[in-house]
C-alpha cells in the first residue's frame, strides 16, 4: 500500500525515497595532482565554495525518538511502540504531545512540504506490514495536520512496511528500531522569516 496522500489539493507526482536511502559514491583513495583533468581550462574559475551536507543525529536515552538534522532537512523518527499498541494504528493520548512538538518544529522551519513514512519489521506477511505502516503514517499525519492547521502544507504519506530497515531484523532490538514512523521536512536558512515573507 504505497500511496501518496495530500491534505491540500496538491499531491506529489513522483514520491521521494525515504530518508537515508540515497546512494553515496566512495571518495577516491588517492588524487594524482599532475592529472591534466584536474587543471582548469584557460580563463575558467572555480565555483563559489559551499558547505557540505553534515548530518547530526541525536537519539534520546531510551532510543524511542531520534532526530537527524542536515543542512537541508530535519527528520524525526519515533518508535512504533511509543506511539501505538502492538499491531495497532491507534495513537495513544500521551503520544500526541510528542507529535505536537514535531509540529512546532515544522512551524518554526516554515516547511510547506512534510513527508511521513511508516515502517515495520519483517515479522508477519509483507502485505500486512505495508498496510499497518501506511495506517500508522496516516494516523501521525492526521495529528500533524490538526496541530498545524495550515492548508498550504502538502503531506506525502507512505507505508513502506519492512522495506528500508535501519537495524538487523534478526534480533528484537533491531526489529524495534525498524518499527517506526519518520517525519521529515526541509530546513530553511532563516526559519522565522520564511513563512512571514510569503
Amino acid at each position: 500500500m504505497n500511496a501518496v496522500v495530500a491534505s491540500s489539493a496538491r499531491a506529489e507526482e513522483n514520491p521521494s525515497p525515504p530518508p537515508a536511502t540515497e546512494v553515496v559514491a566512495a571518495a577516491p583513495v588517492e588524487v594524482d595532482s599532475s592529472d591534466p583533468d584536474l587543471k582548469l581550462p584557460e580563463g575558467a574559475a572555480l565555483a563559489a565554495p559551499k558547505v557540505l551536507d553534515i548530518k547530526s543525529v541525536v537519539e534520546d536515552e531510551s532510543g524511542d525518538e531520534r532526530r537527524e538534522d542536515t543542512n537541508t532537512e530535519v527528520t524525526f523518527a519515533l518508535q512504533a511502540e511509543v506511539l501505538f499498541g502492538k499491531d495497532s494504528a491507534r495513537l495513544g493520548d500521551e503520544t500526541k504531545s510528542r507529535i505536537a512538538g514535531i509540529a512546532d518544529e515544522i512551524r518554526a522551519q516554515g516547511a510547506s512540504r512534510v513527508r511521513i513514512f511508516g515502517f515495520t519489521d519483517n515479522l508477519g506477511s509483507s502485505a500486512h506490514g505495508d498496510l499497518l505502516s501506511k495506517r500508522r503514517a496516516d494516523a501521525v499525519q492526521q495529528v500533524l495536520a490538526a496541530e498545524l492547521d495550515d492548508s498550504d502544507i502538502t503531506y506525502e504519506v507512505r507505508g513502506y512496511g519492512e522495506q528500508y530497515p535501519i537495524a538487523d531484523n534478526s534480533t528484537e532490538t533491531g526489529r524495534k528500531k525498524n518499527r517506526r514512523v519518520e517525519v521529515s521536512f526541509p530546513r530553511t536558512e532563516n526559519p522565522q522569516e520564511s513563512r512571514s515573507e510569503g
